[in-house]
């Protein structure tokens, strides 16, 4: 798993821990004076290894090694990240609307799942992809069958809310295999929820873009 930290990290900022190992703890001055190098030049270094999660600082007494490798630091780093942070617009239809309708805007929005509101913005009901098409099949008059038919209903909605944590919420989408969790608040009148956002896989894969380049918020 060391191999995780090497790909990360630069061959200075290597040289570095392997220092703060072996001498720690150990001051800025006296680990830029083994390197020959200046303090000003390895003050981003430094930074980077402590924001990072590799070294801690205290004052007065230097640099010293956390024990964490690379997989581990990474570990925390996904644990931290929450829904607020990479949730996307929702896509809503109404409750009246009609599965033409819907299809329509799922198709003009390019998105696997529709919420269907009230006219407060209220989580009714879902629409996935499959729902539209199993609708689809047959000979039936598609602008006159309105999507309340045939949505997933409430209580039998996975959300979640822009506290909760991105891991718990792939583990959600993996676990319901649904593509989409809408992202929720609790009404004014405190009888519903109303949607926010949403979080699909795609955001759960920017968010492991973000990690693999060092991007997260």
């Amino acid at each position: 798993m060391e191999a995780v930290r090497i790909i990360e990290l630069t061959i200075r900022q290597e040289q570095i821990l392997d220092i703060v190992k072996s001498n720690g703890p150990i001051t800025g001055e006296q680990i830029a004076e083994r390197l020959s190098l200046t303090r000003a030049t390895l003050r981003p270094d430094l930074a980077i290894l402590t924001m990072a999660g590799f070294l801690d600082a205290r004052p007065r007494v230097g640099y010293f090694y956390t024990g964490k490798t690379g997989s581990q630091v990474l570990s925390e780093k996904v644990k931290k990240l929450t829904v607020h942070h990479y949730q996307s617009i929702p896509v809503v239809v109404n409750e009246a609307s009609s599965v033409y309708d819907a299809i329509v805007t799922m198709f003009l929005e390019d998105v696997g799942t529709l919420f269907v509101v009230d006219s407060k913005s209220s989580l009714l009901g879902v629409l996935s992809r499959k729902d539209l098409l199993r609708a689809s099949i047959g000979k039936q008059d598609l602008e006159s069958i309105p999507v309340s038919i045939i949505m997933t209903r409430m209580p039998n909605i996975t959300m979640c809310t822009k506290d909760d944590l991105l891991i718990d919420v792939a583990e959600k989408l993996i676990d319901k295999q649904i593509d989409a969790l809408p992202v929720v608040r609790n009404t004014e009148e405190g009888s519903g929820f109303e949607v926010v956002g949403r979080i699909t896989k795609t955001n759960i894969t920017k968010a492991l873009v973000d990690l693999a380049k060092d991007e997260v918020i």
